[in-house]
């Protein structure tokens, strides 16, 4: 940290940027912000993740150090919600929302209004910018829409896995036009070798685990609740989280 912060005093590049670049820096940091946070007050945010994701097994698991959640109450709040549950089960349904959700709305804004020079100029002069941008291209690479596709003709959570989903579409089309790349990580050979290989690991895993949680979500709904079953399935999830955590290289 010493290092790093030493080097960016000494390296005009890095902390210079032009008034006109901070202004649009600013703007695409409240537009993206605005999103973000009306999709987290999304009245199915909270259930979506309680329900369709693995948040409730993280406690089983050990790996966070800390309870899945803060306080006692049984209904679960988005104040109570850890870190560590939280972005890794976006990352176990490969919808890796804290690493997008909003870029490609802050984008397709100045894209709308003729104004998207104005990004890529900020891009090319600002190294801070390009680190958010490559950052944001790595949890898209991660993602993988095709394992919850399903979900979109759920009753209950379609219309809002559609929502995650046209953004990635939105952040992935607008975060390449950007770079005047063709594939997501373009000019990261290394780093997106290392994630393909390790995805290749993850996402049986992953289908495994999702089969598991279908089948549970099946069985807490029938009249008469088969709780062996049940508790067969629940293993296959965590004992998943911990093969898809460690392919992974962490839990996010």
């Amino acid at each position: 940290l010493i290092s790093s912060g030493i080097l960016n005093r000494l390296n005009d590049t890095n902390t210079a940027m032009l008034k006109e670049h901070t202004v649009v820096m600013d703007d695409l940091a409240a537009l993206s912000y605005k999103t973000y946070s009306e999709f987290k007050n999304h009245p199915m945010f909270v259930p979506y993740l309680e329900r369709m994701s693995t948040l409730k097994y993280y406690a089983k698991t050990n790996i966070g150090s800390r309870p899945s959640k803060r306080g006692n109450s049984n209904k679960l709040i988005f104040e109570d919600l850890r870190a560590i549950p939280f972005v890794g089960s976006w990352s176990q349904l490969k919808q890796n929302v804290p690493g997008f959700f909003g870029v490609g709305t802050a984008l397709k804004h100045y894209e709308d209004n003729d104004e998207f020079d104005k990004v890529k100029e900020l891009y090319n002069s600002s190294n801070f910018f390009k680190t958010l941008v490559e950052n944001s291209m790595m949890s898209l690479s991660k993602s993988f829409f095709d394992l919850t596709k399903y979900m979109a003709d759920n009753e209950e959570f379609g219309e809002f896995w559609t929502i995650i989903y046209t953004e990635y579409e939105t952040s992935k089309r607008l975060l390449l036009k950007l770079t005047d790349s063709k594939e997501l990580m373009e000019e990261e050979p290394a780093g997106k070798a290392s994630i393909d290989l390790r995805e290749a690991i993850v996402l049986p895993l992953l289908t495994i685990q999702q089969y598991a949680l279908k089948k549970i979500q099946e069985l807490e709904s029938a009249e008469v609740r088969d709780e062996k079953q049940i508790a067969i399935f629940e293993k296959i999830v965590t004992r998943s989280l911990f093969g898809n955590i460690n392919a992974s290289r962490n839990s996010a």
